[in-house]
C-alpha cells in the first residue's frame, strides 16, 4: 500500500503553525462608540480586515482560512458584546 500526499499536508501543517505564530498575541486594537451602530460595525470590519491581512499569505490553506474566520466570528462577538456591556453600564449610572 502506498500513501500519497503526506507532502501537501505536511506544507497545511506547517503553514497552520506559522499562522498560528503570527496570530499568536496581539492582533490590533479597535476603539469605537458603543452607542452607535455605525460605528460598532466599522470596528468589526476594521477586526475582520486584519484578520484577513495576517490570513491573506495562506489562501490555498483551508485550514487557515477556517480558523480565520472562526477568530473573524469570535472578535465579532466579542465587540457586540463589549457595546452592550457599556451600554448596559451607561444605563445604571
Amino acid at each position: 500500500m502506498k500513501i500519497t500526499g503526506l507532502g501537501k499536508l505536511t506544507k497545511k501543517m506547517e503553514e497552520l503553525s506559522k499562522f498560528a505564530g503570527e496570530i499568536d498575541g496581539h492582533l490590533g486594537e479597535v476603539k469605537f462608540n458603543p452607542n452607535d451602530p455605525v460605528d460598532i460595525e466599522r470596528a468589526i470590519s476594521e477586526v475582520e480586515a486584519m484578520v484577513d491581512e495576517k490570513a491573506s499569505s495562506y489562501s490555498r490553506n483551508d485550514a487557515v482560512q477556517s480558523i480565520a474566520d472562526q477568530m473573524k466570528e469570535k472578535y465579532r462577538q466579542a465587540i457586540l458584546e463589549k457595546a452592550a456591556a457599556k451600554r448596559l453600564e451607561g444605563e445604571t449610572e
